[in-house]
């Protein structure tokens, strides 16, 4: 395994404007790492601190590289990125993920979606897209548009009748926690919606939207917006009119 060396920051070290973002690849696939090695390594703003080869050597990887985004496939043969992922988003400061796929939407997706892996490209994507992906979810700013997560969505409700029921019935329950312009703006981060759009639509600052969108997530112990639209949509939400807000009471 080839680890560049690169100085490692505090624990409590976030990054910041001016400082390029520490990525940390993991994939079990040398000639992929290459690529992305190669790809990545030379793009302005992205410091690449090391390569891992299988999701069992995430933790160790993690603790002395200190990565702000962690760049995982899924399919490794000891331990997954699945596991690595939800063993990884459980740990108090994680980096943000963003998980590796040849699938556009699968129930492997939205487990580590559900994980709190903040988006997933297609390891085809090109290399300007991937260099914006790592930018974007460095930034807070997950990396699925809202017509992948609508496909995440639809392949969520394919559980059963009996599985739709529960999850509606726990998620109705969470959103009880929220006071109600959280609701408004949870059902509009479910839609879609930027923070621009949905401040424009809420009459809001997009000031304010963050404040709503950080205390929505902090509420009801979520990682990022996907994880709140996916909520709402479990909740049963999406369907209902835009104007009328009874159904999140």
């Amino acid at each position: 395994m080839n680890t560049p060396a690169s100085p490692t920051p505090p624990a409590s070290d976030e990054p910041t404007p001016g400082r390029p973002v520490r990525l940390l690849i993991v994939d079990d696939d040398p000639l992929v790492r290459a690529g992305l090695t190669l790809m990545l390594g030379g793009a302005e703003g992205i410091d690449i601190v090391g390569e891992g080869a299988d999701g069992d050597e995430v933790e160790e990887l993690v603790e002395r590289l200190r990565p702000d985004v962690v760049l995982m496939d899924i399919r490794m043969p000891v331990m997954d990125g699945l596991t690595a992922t939800e063993w990884l988003r459980r740990r108090p400061g994680a980096p943000e993920v963003v998980v590796l796929t040849t699938f556009h939407a699968d129930e492997q997706v939205l487990r580590a979606i559900r994980a709190g892996a903040a988006g997933f490209v297609l390891k085809d994507t090109p290399p300007a897209r991937i260099v914006d992906s790592v930018r974007r979810v460095a930034a807070g700013d997950p990396v699925l548009s809202p017509a992948v997560t609508r496909q995440l969505m639809a392949r969520a409700a394919g559980d059963g009748h009996a599985g739709r029921a529960g999850r509606a019935e726990r998620a109705r329950s969470r959103f009880g926690q929220l006071a109600e312009r959280e609701k408004e703006v949870a059902v509009a981060v479910g839609r879609g919606g930027s923070n621009a759009q949905i401040a424009g639509s809420l009459h809001l600052s997009v000031a304010t939207v963050k404040t709503h969108v950080s205390r929505i997530l902090a509420r009801l112990d979520l990682n990022n917006r996907v994880q709140i639209a996916l909520l709402v949509h479990d909740a049963g939400l999406l369907d209902t009119d835009r104007d009328d807000g009874n159904d999140l009471r």
